[in-house]
């Protein structure tokens, strides 16, 4: 295992970050390193409503650990996804759908902006494991593309 090179002008600029934003944690990453920034605050328990299952999502798994049977699709942020660009709009994909490469396939939204989570490949949508509303870690599969 190779040493972790560490720069403390970007753990400066992402604690700066917090300060003007009032979060508190950051995380960035890049391929396969990140850095997550956090205060040293006492854990506080926050309490949000369950997210609501959206029908086109009929591909969820119910064991959202099994190993995905295909290519799967990881969020690169932490943040809540979303499957139409607009409530009560039709969702960008629905399992059994065929996509392009680029496509969108849902968005993300993270410090108020929207991010687009769009294919990797062309394919088939085999299955959609997150719903409409719901929050998302980084690595977390999202889509898988049969």
């Amino acid at each position: 295992m190779g040493r972790l090179a560490i720069d403390p002008d970007a753990i400066r600029e992402l604690a700066r970050l917090l300060d003007e934003t009032g979060l508190s944690e950051i995380e960035v990453g890049d391929g396969s390193r990140h850095l997550r920034v956090a205060r040293g605050a006492a854990p506080m328990v926050v309490s949000v409503p369950a997210p609501t299952v959206d029908p086109t999502a009929a591909g969820q798994h119910a064991a959202a650990d099994a190993a995905p049977a295909g290519t799967p699709v990881t969020s690169p942020m932490v943040g809540t996804a979303y499957l139409a660009p607009e409530p009560n709009a039709a969702p960008f994909v629905r399992v059994g759908d065929t996509v392009n490469e680029g496509q969108t396939l849902l968005v993300i939204e993270a410090m108020k902006v929207m991010n687009p989570i769009r294919a990797p490949r062309r394919g088939r949508v085999a299955e959609v494991r997150v719903a409409s509303g719901s929050p998302v870690e980084f690595g977390e599969v999202l889509v898988v593309l049969g």
